[in-house]
């Protein structure tokens, strides 16, 4: 119950849902356009009662933190995309500014139910500011990824060493 705890005594603030039993996932901005007419679709009696939204994409991590960096090296990291539909969907990546040093590479192409996709997260480590920051100059950008359905953000956080 969401009134009481496991031990039965009376909650004493209240219970608060993770984003995915309340129907949306976190960091995604959902599209005015959720279905395309030509896009391929499964019609099978156990989907046909269903109202559930049964497309989309996952990150797994949700999110990328490469800590503390050395100026003038280049690191990467793997993030998966997973498509958790029932229908293959597209996706693409919106590259971020050159000034933030990050590049994702990835190979372009449908995703088929249940399947994933690797995406490259590459960091060249620069500091950008002449200003004095105490030897640390953080790094924080979104890296857009716009699906049929949505737009993923996957936030990326570095501080480098100067």
């Amino acid at each position: 119950s969401l009134l009481v705890n496991a031990a039965g005594q009376p909650r004493k603030e209240k219970v608060k849902l993770p984003s995915s039993l309340q129907g949306r996932k976190p960091n995604s901005i959902p599209n005015k356009k959720i279905e395309d007419p030509v896009a391929g679709k499964v019609n099978t009696s156990s989907l046909a009662t269903t109202r559930q939204h049964l497309s989309g994409f996952h990150l797994i991590p949700p999110r990328v933190t490469f800590g503390v960096l050395k100026e003038g090296c280049t690191y990467v990291t793997t993030v998966i995309l997973k498509n958790v539909g029932v229908n293959f969907s597209r996706f693409r990546v919106k590259q971020p500014p050159p000034h933030t040093g990050l590049r994702v590479t990835y190979t372009p192409g449908p995703v088929a139910a249940g399947l994933q996709v690797e995406l490259e997260i590459e960091i060249f480590a620069m500091v950008i500011g002449g200003k004095d920051t105490g030897g640390l100059e953080e790094i924080s950008h979104d890296i857009e990824i716009l699906t049929e359905t949505e737009t993923l953000l996957l936030p990326v956080r570095a501080n480098i060493l100067c």
